[in-house]
């Protein structure tokens, strides 16, 4: 009886939260306004599926101007720097962050409330001011990138810092060592190996962010991407779309293997 009694309220509950959800669903779909499919949709879609798939091969190097090669490695030099200064900078943010870091629990509040509001704005918006502030090209992209990185990484490593073992500091302290003595050689050698693995997480994404903020003219591979669609090169399309994938993949397999090596 008391099992039959305990189960009702769980039930009604979970209902009511199904046809809540689906209610939200419904609503959703019929703000949509769909007005059917175009005359040439089929014809347009097979010509955008056969320049996809029988991609330009000879965008990949071209020794008079711009190509795959140089797009990519724009592309992979504006995640380097944006996530290497997004490493750095994070930091008093992090400890700023962390609860076990400060006396008062305020401090971390403050910290942590400055790192969700860089959070808050997307790369592609910290991109277009940065494009104003410095005109198009890589520098608004690492400026984007590393600003906007910092509220994550500030995050995961205030996490970091706040699953340390306290034991190595207590026993620093009980010994007489200072607050500098004791975070070089109690808390940095615990958080170091995940702060780097953070990092190397952080770059896979700006990988992929970095390709995006060119399309919006803040360098990298983007640009070239933009222009292709515009122009309605499939072809060239298809050998960028095949190039960024294929350079993801790579660093994602190589960040992967450092991080299992490091945590």
């Amino acid at each position: 009886m008391n099992q039959t009694t305990t189960k009702k309220p769980f039930r009604i509950r979970f209902w009511l939260v199904t046809i809540i959800i689906l209610a939200i669903y419904l609503w959703s779909f019929l703000g949509l306004k769909f007005e059917g499919l175009t005359e040439n949709a089929g014809r347009d879609f097979a010509t955008i599926l056969r320049g996809l798939f029988n991609p330009d091969w000879g965008y990949v190097y071209m020794p008079e101007g711009e190509d795959l090669i140089r797009g990519l490695l724009d592309t992979l030099a504006i995640s380097i720097i944006g996530t290497f200064i997004s490493a750095f900078l994070c930091v008093p943010f992090a400890f700023w962050a962390a609860n076990n870091m400060n006396r008062f629990r305020w401090v971390s509040g403050s910290g942590k409330f400055m790192l969700s509001f860089i959070r808050t704005f997307p790369e592609i918006i910290m991109a277009v001011i940065f494009i104003k502030a410095v005109g198009p090209g890589a520098y608004a992209g690492v400026l984007a990138l590393g600003l906007h990185s910092i509220g994550m990484l500030g995050k995961l490593y205030s996490e970091a810092l706040e699953n340390l073992d306290l034991g190595p500091t207590e026993a620093l302290t009980a010994c007489g060592a200072n607050r500098l003595q004791v975070l070089w050689f109690a808390v940095i050698p615990q958080v170091l190996p995940h702060f780097f693995s953070f990092a190397l997480y952080r770059f896979e994404i700006n990988i992929r962010s970095a390709s995006i903020l060119g399309l919006i003219g803040a360098g990298g591979i983007g640009a070239p991407l933009n222009l292709a669609l515009e122009a309605r090169a499939w072809s060239r399309v298809g050998i960028i779309l095949l190039g960024i994938i294929v350079m993801v993949t790579i660093i994602d397999v190589i960040s992967s293997a450092i991080r299992k090596r490091l945590v």
